[in-house]
């Protein structure tokens, strides 16, 4: 049985994506099933959905450009060629489709999870979970079937890097635009309307509060699915690279089970969520993603059971994952000591509020990084540079489920704002909160996934680069290009990280001075007399991102070609180690920093330290207003960041030999 698996693997991996694909019409065709009866809910909702839509397109006009230049450059470098171009505009095509779908649900599935609040937790906690799961299901599905169908089509191992170049492209520029928008919305909308005015979150009388609603689709779920789509893309690409150079048990039919497991593993963790009839939103999502988890290692061990060795790299991927879960609810979830610590130096001033969270954050970097050490030198230990880039896939298998998690949360964060617009019942807005705040920890433990998948995707890929360009056995730190190396890559991160949280800043400031213009000569607003212009706001939001976005993705993918030309390939191996250093610390410890900002405001809100319009809240709502640029723009793309470099590196070796 197992030898017929490893001859049609592809195969077996087409028929799963199409089973997900299937399932994923279903979940959309039951979401739509719920219909919408108040108006004002429907025309709020068409706000959203229409000013998502118009900024997508205008990302894709722009980046339809970046993807014919790119195709050109590839097609027509020496080395590289159509079929590699091909590859990469595949890849890029398909994260799009991703995207597009699973934001297309989001939009939709907010306000009716909305109007299912009104019946319980439960009605609404179904409908927003299957709106993720979507999402999930999408970029999952996708991604494997571009991978099967390469490797059907194509002898050529290294066409694939070009379809994990075309995804991690995508992935940067979406990332990093979307985070943008929503961040400048966000922290517009929460500055001048919680703190200068006094108003509720999401109340209609802020101008900002539909481009805040729309930042959530195309930052937190178009955004989030395009990186994780690629985080996924590399992590299998890279496998596919390292056990073609290197001879062993392992075969690309192996790894490509090993996705089957993980995809199968993720569409019955997203069922039984689905199928639950939730009372505790946190628990079902626990059940769904520990199941999953379970399940796929039992595929894992049938799969390898003659190679325990083997096993063994992809159960320390596994397990690291949910360490590193685990340590991330940890620091940002209000169930444990750090955030409460954060809401409590509120007390004392925005001052003491951030420095606690920004220390917060340092600290956070110690345990997963050492997670992340271990995860890498058992796996080396007990099968090799195959078991390292087998412990990555092994993280990242279930990627379906932990989008699907993730995801969730926009959606039950637009549901609260809508709710809110629509002046539903208190009790309405409670259980959104509720489900919000829940969003918020599983928000943070998809970025924690992600990073530490990172880490092992970018050594997997490393080790491709040395051996496509000829550099056997160890490197000189006392060279002075490796050096130079070194410090320009770590330097890179922290040249992004200023780029998008500048860019952030000065979106918000265009942001700010709207919506304080708009109280300032519309009096009629805070009187409720005049409709806000919401329309100008969800402009300043999708300009600045288009406008921002694009020198960072130039720098990502220009820079290591730049040094591979100009100071040689043993220079740029050196970038690409010190960038993946200094570039996981920086992402692990602005993800949690912002995660715990952001719940400990929420803890404030709910009560606790005077609650809302208090001088605790006050400064957590600023402390969250900081958080805001480095959990969801800065922050995840650094993780897309470190591997499109190492990816390009790959791609591009020809050049460097």
């Amino acid at each position: 049985m197992l030898d017929f698996l490893i001859k049609n693997a592809n195969y077996g991996v087409l028929g799963l994506c199409a089973l997900g694909v299937l399932l994923a019409v279903l979940l959309i065709l039951g979401i739509k099933k719920v219909n919408v009866t108040n108006a004002r809910m429907g025309e709020i909702s068409s706000y959203i959905k229409k000013g998502a839509m118009a900024y997508l397109y205008r990302q894709y006009e722009m980046l339809g450009i970046f993807l014919l230049v790119m195709f050109l450059v590839l097609g027509f470098v020496p080395g590289l060629g159509f079929d590699l171009a091909a590859a990469f505009l595949m890849g890029a095509v398909l994260s799009v489709v991703a995207g597009y779908l699973g934001m297309r649900t989001a939009v939709i599935s907010n306000v009716r999870t909305a109007t299912e609040a009104e019946k319980g937790l439960g009605a609404a906690f179904k409908v927003a979970f299957s709106g993720g799961a979507v999402m999930g299901i999408f970029v999952v599905s996708l991604g494997a079937f571009g991978v099967a169908l390469l490797s059907l089509l194509t002898k050529n191992t290294n066409v694939l890097t070009g379809f994990s170049l075309g995804a991690s492209s995508i992935a940067l520029f979406c990332r990093v635009g979307g985070g943008i928008y929503t961040k400048a919305a966000d922290v517009g909308a929460d500055l001048v309307g919680k703190v200068e005015a006094g108003i509720p979150e999401d109340d209609p009388k802020n101008p900002a509060v539909i481009a805040d609603n729309v930042g959530d689709n195309v930052g937190d779920v178009a955004g989030m699915g395009a990186d994780l789509f690629e985080s996924y893309v590399g992590c299998i690409v890279a496998a596919m690279l390292l056990v073609a150079v290197t001879p062993g048990a392992v075969s690309q039919a192996h790894v490509m089970l090993l996705v089957a497991g993980g995809l199968f593993a993720s569409l019955v963790g997203i069922v039984i969520v689905r199928l639950m009839r939730a009372k505790n939103a946190a628990l079902a999502l626990n059940i769904g993603t520990y199941v999953a988890s379970g399940l796929n290692i039992v595929l894992a061990l049938l799969l390898f059971i003659k190679d325990m060795k083997v096993f063994g790299g992809v159960l320390c991927g596994i397990l690291a994952g949910v360490v590193i879960g685990k340590l991330t609810e940890i620091y940002t979830s209000a169930g444990y000591r750090t955030v409460k610590e954060i809401a409590k130096a509120g007390n004392t001033g925005s001052a003491t509020n951030i420095l606690s969270g920004y220390a917060a954050g340092l600290r956070s970097t110690a345990l997963p990084l050492l997670v992340i050490v271990a995860a890498i030198i058992v796996s080396y230990i007990v099968a090799g540079e195959t078991g390292v880039v087998l412990a990555a896939l092994g993280m990242l298998s279930t990627v379906g489920m932990v989008i699907s998690v993730d995801a969730y949360g926009p959606i039950a964060d637009n549901a609260g704002g809508i709710a809110q617009m629509s002046d539903l019942d208190e009790s309405v807005r409670e259980i959104t909160d509720n489900l919000d705040s829940v969003g918020n920890t599983t928000a943070a433990i998809g970025k924690g996934f992600s990073i530490g998948s990172a880490a092992l995707t970018a050594l997997a890929l490393i080790a491709s680069y040395t051996s496509a360009v000829g550099i056997n056995g160890l490197i000189s730190l006392t060279s002075p290009y490796v050096m130079g190396g070194l410090l320009i890559g770590g330097m890179l991160s922290y040249l992004f990280s200023a780029l998008t949280i500048n860019s952030v800043s000065r979106a918000a400031n265009d942001m700010i001075e709207e919506v304080r213009g708009q109280f300032r000569n519309r009096p009629g607003i805070m009187a409720g007399t005049e409709q806000p212009d919401y329309a100008k706001c969800v402009d300043i939001s999708t300009k600045a991102a288009i406008r921002e976005m694009i020198l960072p993705g130039v720098i990502a993918i220009a820079a290591p070609i730049a040094v591979g030309l100009l100071l040689g390939k043993e220079a740029l191996a050196g970038l690409l180690v010190g960038a993946t250093l200094t570039g996981i610390l920086q992402a692990i410890s602005m993800a949690n920093s912002g995660g715990a900002w952001d719940n400990a405001k929420k803890y404030v809100e709910e009560g606790h330290h005077g609650g809302k319009g208090s001088e605790a809240h006050k400064a957590c709502v600023i402390g969250d207003t900081v958080g805001d640029p480095l959990k969801d723009t800065a922050g995840p793309s650094l993780n897309i960041l470190i591997k499109l470099m190492s990816i390009v590196a790959v791609v591009f070796a020809p050049l460097f030999m």
